[in-house]
C-alpha cells in the first residue's frame, strides 16, 4: 500500500474515532444544554387541540372552538433553524502544547463536539479556518456528511500563514453573514486590535469566543535556562527558569494579563469560555451552557 492510501486510510480512521467519540458527548452531555443556550428565532403556529384545565387562555382559538362547539387551544412551537458558524484559528502559535495536547487538538476536539450539538438540534453548520488571513471557508448546512466533511479539513489543513490576524476572519464574516448565527471563535488569541471587530459582530450574532491556553502560558517550572522560540515570528528569548524570582515575576505577570483579559471581554459583553489544555473540557464548556440557559 502507499504511504497517500495508508495516510487517507489512517485519516479516515482518525474521524471515525472523533465522530463516536463527539456523538456520544454531544449526545449525553451538550446537544440539550445547547438547545437551550441557543434559542430559536421565533415561535410558529403548528397546530390546534382540546382544550385542558389549566391552559392559558389566551392560547384559545376560538375560530376552530366556535367551529367544534368544543374549546380549542393553538399550539405554536420554536422556529429552530439556526446556522453554527466554527471560526478556527490555524495560525503556528495553536501548534503549541507542552503536554499530551496542543491548542490545535483542543480546537479540533471542541470544534467536533460544538458540530455534532448542531447536528443533533438539526442547525446548520460552517467552518472558518485562519490565521493573518482567511484560509479555509465552508457555508453552513445541514446534515452528518457535511459535518464530516468540516471536522475531515479541520484535520487536513495545512495553513498558508503562519501569523494570527483575528480581524481578517471578523471581516469576512461581517461581509458574508448577514442573518444572526452562532458564531464560536476558538483561538489563543496571539494578536492585538481585535476589540472594535468582536463588537461589531457581537451585535449581529451570537457570538462566543474560546479561549484556548496551555500550562505554560501561565507559569514556567523549575528547571534551568529555557529558550523559547515565537512560533509566529521566529523570535527567540532565554528564561533564567532556575529563578524563583524569575518564575514568580512571570506567573505575576501572565495572572495580570488574564484577568485584564477577562474584564476588558466582560466590558465588551462578550461571552467567554477559557479552556486549558491540560484538563477535560466539559465542565467548562457545561458550565457556560448553563449560564447562558439562565442569561437566555
Amino acid at each position: 500500500m502507499e504511504k497517500g492510501e495508508e495516510y487517507l486510510k489512517e485519516l479516515q480512521h482518525i474521524i471515525r474515532r472523533v465522530e463516536i467519540r463527539s456523538r456520544r458527548m454531544a449526545s449525553e452531555l451538550f446537544s440539550g444544554e445547547y438547545h437551550s443556550s441557543f434559542k430559536g428565532k421565533g415561535v410558529e403556529f403548528s397546530n390546534v387541540r382540546e382544550y385542558q384545565y389549566g391552559d392559558d387562555v389566551r392560547s384559545i382559538d376560538w375560530n376552530t372552538s366556535a367551529r367544534k362547539h368544543e374549546l380549542y387551544v393553538k399550539i405554536f412551537t420554536e422556529e429552530r433553524e439556526r446556522s453554527l458558524l466554527l471560526v478556527v484559528d490555524a495560525s503556528a502559535s495553536m501548534l503549541f502544547g507542552s503536554r499530551e495536547h496542543s491548542k490545535k487538538d483542543l480546537a479540533l476536539e471542541v470544534s467536533a463536539v460544538l458540530a455534532f450539538s448542531a447536528l443533533q438540534n438539526n442547525d446548520k453548520v460552517g467552518l472558518l479556518v485562519f490565521t493573518d488571513r482567511v484560509e479555509t471557508y465552508i457555508p453552513p448546512r445541514k446534515g452528518r456528511h457535511h459535518v464530516l466533511i468540516i471536522i475531515e479539513e479541520l484535520f487536513r489543513m495545512k495553513p498558508q500563514g503562519r501569523t494570527t490576524n483575528i480581524n481578517a476572519a471578523l471581516s469576512f464574516i461581517r461581509y458574508t453573514r448577514r442573518r444572526q448565527e452562532i458564531i464560536f471563535l476558538l483561538t489563543d488569541l496571539v494578536d492585538s486590535d481585535y476589540e472594535k471587530g468582536m463588537k461589531l459582530l457581537n451585535t449581529r450574532h451570537d457570538f462566543i469566543l474560546v479561549h484556548i491556553s496551555d500550562p505554560l502560558d501561565k507559569a514556567l517550572p523549575l528547571t534551568g535556562l529555557l529558550d523559547l522560540e515565537d512560533p509566529e515570528t521566529g523570535q527567540r528569548l532565554t528564561v533564567d527558569a532556575a529563578s524563583r524570582q524569575e518564575i514568580v515575576r512571570y506567573g505575576h505577570e501572565q495572572s495580570r494579563q488574564y484577568e485584564e483579559l477577562r474584564l476588558r471581554l466582560r466590558r465588551m459583553r462578550i461571552d467567554s469560555v477559557f479552556l486549558d489544555t491540560d484538563r477535560s473540557f466539559i465542565g467548562d464548556l457545561n458550565s457556560f451552557f448553563r449560564y447562558r440557559e439562565r442569561r437566555v
